[in-house]
C-alpha cells in the first residue's frame, strides 16, 4: 500500500507521540470546533476518527511554527537539496506568501539575518 492515507496516518501518529508539538495536539478533540473537519476526513478517507484527530493536529502545529523557526527549517531543507543562498531567500520569500497567518514581507536580507543571525 506504500504511501496510503492510513500509512501517512500512522506515521504522524508516531512522531506526535515522539512529542512533536502537544499544544496543537490538545487543541483537536471529538466534540471541539473541528469535528466538522474530523468527519469530512473520516468520510472521505480510510483514516477513523483518532487518526483524523492526529493528522488535524500535526497539521495545525506545522503551520504554528515560528516564523524564525520556519525561515531557518526550510533554509536548511532546501541547502540540502542543494540550492544556492539566492535562490534559497527567494523561494522563502515566496513560501511565507502562502503561510497560514500573513507573515510580514521580508526581503533578503531579513531571511539572512534570520538564518546566520
Amino acid at each position: 500500500m506504500g504511501n496510503s492515507a492510513r500509512f501517512r496516518a500512522k506515521y504522524l501518529l508516531m512522531k506526535t507521540a515522539r512529542g512533536h508539538d502537544g499544544q496543537a495536539m490538545a487543541a483537536i478533540n471529538a466534540d471541539g470546533p473541528f469535528d466538522d473537519l474530523l468527519d469530512h476526513l473520516v468520510q472521505r478517507s480510510a483514516l477513523t476518527k483518532r487518526e483524523a484527530m492526529q493528522l488535524v493536529g500535526e497539521v495545525l502545529a506545522y503551520f504554528n511554527e515560528p516564523l524564525e523557526q520556519f525561515v531557518r527549517r526550510r533554509h536548511g531543507e532546501l541547502q540540502r537539496q542543494g540550492f544556492a543562498n539566492t535562490a534559497i531567500y527567494s523561494r522563502i520569500a515566496e513560501d511565507l506568501r502562502w503561510w497560514r497567518l500573513a507573515a510580514p514581507a521580508l526581503s533578503e536580507r531579513q531571511i539572512r539575518r534570520i538564518v546566520y543571525g
